[in-house]
Parts: structure tokens; C-alpha cells; sequence
């Protein structure tokens, strides 16, 4: 799969992450622009220091507005399905363009300046593609440097006997009790491994549909199938679809219908889970592994 085509990390919609992020972009804008007037800017704007402190300031609110709109769509359409890198990356140009275009109107209709709209709107995006990329990249590398330290940090914990292998242990290198812990990292809820049946995801949530004396019931806590997923690589939880990971020793069929693949699981009630497009392949390949083993 090419990169373009694979999902970007769910930390880039998480509602806490677009907060902060916005913020960040906003207040490393104001700070750049005013230390170091990239492309002459206070030259073509024609303004002194304090004027460009004003001006940079209005215009950035401005643009952050842009941005909270776009962050905005972005989340409630991952919500619904996903978003892959290629369509990420035409979003973020799409923000740049709608902030230039933004600047160029306010220079050409508001201040004293170039008269020629299209100059205008050339020397808008270039600087604000300048001006934005920077933070976007920092902060992209901010997210990803803290998602790898809080794995590897469970991992370590995992290895020096802490208390999720007390409580998981192992039986022929599966988990014998799964714990979930929240987004904190404070744990919520543990289940047998053969009571699990699937997690479904739930906005900020995750719903853990499990059996208990042959009652399907279910535990809601705060956190993603991504960290969940991160947590526990056993063979045993596999994704089929951005919003369900299914623990494959209670599938009991798999048929096509109309709409795609669909799982069917061994309990008291009839329960069907989705095969998506995107996780069909590596389902099958985990699912071969299961059966296979030794292969």
C-alpha cells in the first residue's frame, strides 16, 4: 500500500490535539512573523513595527479562524470514515489557499498596498505556506516522538513485571486477562481473553463487548482502537475495520454479502461485525497466522 493510501494516525483528529495544535500554529505565527518579516513582508506591506504587530495579529486570528473551521470538518469527518495521508495532504493545501486568499483580500480591499490582486494573492501564499508548514511540521513531530515514548513506556513497564502482566500473564504467549486502560493510562477494566468478543469504537470512546455467564454485555471507557491495538499485538485482536477489532477466537463464520464482508460470532445472540477494504488484507494475512501458526 503507498503512503498517500494508507490512514493518517488517529492522534491528528484526536479533539485535544486540534485544540492545542491550533493554538500552537497561532502563537509560533505571531512570533515569526514579527521577529523575522519573512519575504519583506513589512517592505510590500509598508508598515512599522507596531503597525506589523497589529496587522500580523488580526490577520492571524483570522487565519486560526480559517483553521478551527477546517479542524473542525476534519473531525467530525473522521468521525464517519477515514482519512488517508494523500487526502490529508490536499486539506492542508486547502487551508493555505483559503488563508491566502483571505490575506489577499484584506491587503487589497483594506490596507494600502499592491493593486494588482493577483500579485497579491502570489506573495499571500507563498508566505503563508511558509509561515504555516513550519509549525505544522513541528507539531506533527511533536505528536509523533510522544506517541512512540508512551508505547516504548509500556513497554518497558510491561517487561519489568508491572502490573499489567500480573494481571494479564500468559498462557503459550497469549494474554490470559486483558487489561484496558483509559487515555491517562489508569486502568478501567480487565476480561478474560476468551470472554472478549469485539471492541467497537465510539467517538473518544471504545465499547468492549464481552460475554459474562452467556450475557453478551458491555464496558465503555475513554481511549482509541489505535492505542488498544498499540497495547496488545496479540494474534488473537485483529482489525477489520477503522471502528472494530474482533478477537478471532469467537468468529464463527465470515460471508460475503452485498455490502462486503461480514463476521459472524459464536454467542447467545446473533452479532455481526464488518470486514472493511482497507483492513482486509492484513485480516486475512492475521487470520492465516492464527490458523497456521507454525507456517
Amino acid at each position: 500500500m503507498l503512503l498517500w493510501e494508507k490512514e493518517i494516525p488517529e492522534y491528528f483528529t484526536d479533539r485535544r490535539n486540534i485544540v492545542s495544535f491550533v493554538l500552537f500554529t497561532a502563537i509560533f505565527a505571531l512570533v515569526f512573523i514579527n521577529i523575522y518579516a519573512p519575504f519583506g513582508v513589512d517592505n510590500w506591506l509598508n508598515v512599522t513595527e507596531f503597525q506589523l504587530f497589529f496587522y500580523s495579529s488580526i490577520v492571524i486570528l483570522i487565519g486560526m479562524l480559517v483553521i478551527v473551521v477546517s479542524r473542525l470538518l476534519m473531525y467530525l469527518i473522521s468521525r464517519k470514515k477515514s482519512i488517508r495521508y494523500g487526502e490529508y495532504a490536499l486539506w492542508i493545501i486547502g487551508e493555505i489557499l483559503s488563508m491566502a486568499f483571505v490575506y489577499a483580500v484584506i491587503q487589497r480591499f483594506f490596507l494600502q498596498g499592491q493593486k494588482d490582486f493577483m500579485i497579491i494573492l502570489r506573495n499571500t501564499v507563498r508566505i503563508t505556506a511558509f509561515i504555516i508548514l513550519l509549525p505544522y511540521a513541528i507539531y506533527w513531530l511533536y505528536l509523533s516522538f510522544k506517541e512512540k515514548y508512551v508505547l516504548l513506556e509500556k513497554i518497558s513497564m510491561g517487561r519489568s513485571g508491572n502490573t499489567d502482566n500480573q494481571i494479564a500473564g500468559k498462557q503459550t504467549g497469549q494474554w490470559a486477562m486483558i487489561p484496558f486502560r483509559d487515555e491517562k493510562g489508569i486502568l478501567r477494566f480487565s476480561v478474560k481473553r476468551e470472554d472478549l468478543l469485539y471492541l467497537e469504537a465510539a467517538d473518544n470512546y471504545v465499547l468492549i463487548h464481552y460475554l459474562d455467564r452467556d450475557k453478551q454485555l458491555k464496558y465503555m471507557i475513554r481511549t482509541t482502537l489505535k492505542r488498544i491495538e498499540q497495547e496488545f499485538p496479540a494474534k488473537n485482536l485483529v482489525r477489520c475495520h477503522r471502528s472494530f477489532i474482533i478477537n478471532i477466537d469467537h468468529v464463527r463464520t465470515i460471508r460475503r454479502e452485498r455490502e462486503g464482508l461480514i463476521i459472524n460470532f459464536e454467542s447467545p445472540v446473533n452479532i455481526t461485525v464488518p470486514i472493511s477494504k482497507t483492513y482486509l488484507e492484513p485480516f486475512i494475512r492475521k487470520l492465516s497466522d492464527t490458523v497456521n501458526p507454525d507456517e
